[in-house]
């Protein structure tokens, strides 16, 4: 672990790579597991707005998901996250024609439709950040369903915290992401 600003990082960011690997995974991480994606505050906020317009973007179930439990939902243990639709899968997700899980906010984005690309826990994986009072944690998450990316970030040599060096920049600026540059390049020698 290592101290960036108001930030504690795993060392994990710059020794493990990840690249995802569509072509094996199929998108697995927004199908699979037992919540939906976390959310911040403000998030939440921007999903209720914006919903109109990413609705023609979305599946059907999706659609019925979003409008029975709300745009975002509160966990048991009173964290914000996406609805899902039956207790699987992402209420945001799409398929494309291969049958790979997309994220229907990101495709409404990248059609210019809206301003958002999507939640920055789903732009920052396989980092994830836990906000303490003092700090905010910045850990690499182990999933194995991403065997996959592991290896192809191994193969063509793609640590973590490149692999997501945009969201990183996004949530935490691009001071501290040059800061972090500075710390992988150090911690290479």
């Amino acid at each position: 672990m290592f101290q960036l600003g108001k930030t504690i990082v795993s060392e994990d960011i710059i020794e493990k790579d990840f690249a995802c690997n569509l072509s094996k995974c199929k998108g697995e991480c927004c199908v699979s597991g037992v919540a939906g994606a976390p959310l911040e505050k403000d998030e939440t906020a921007i999903l209720k707005e914006i919903y109109p317009k990413l609705k023609p973007f979305l599946r059907p179930e999706g659609i019925e998901a979003i409008e029975q439990q709300g745009t975002s939902v509160k966990s048991n243990l009173g964290e914000l996250e996406t609805p899902l639709v039956n207790n699987s899968e992402c209420a945001y997700l799409i398929f494309n024609e291969n049958k790979i899980a997309f994220c229907g906010i990101e495709e409404a984005y990248n059609k210019g439709v809206v301003n958002w690309k999507k939640p920055i826990s789903c732009h920052l994986y396989p980092v994830r950040v836990k906000e303490y009072s003092e700090f905010s944690a910045v850990n690499y998450h182990k999933w194995d369903i991403c065997n996959d990316a592991c290896s192809l970030g191994k193969e063509l040599k793609v640590p973590v915290y490149k692999f997501v060096k945009e969201a990183l920049i996004r949530k935490f600026g691009n001071n501290w992401y040059l800061e972090l540059e500075k710390v992988a390049e150090g911690h290479k020698g």
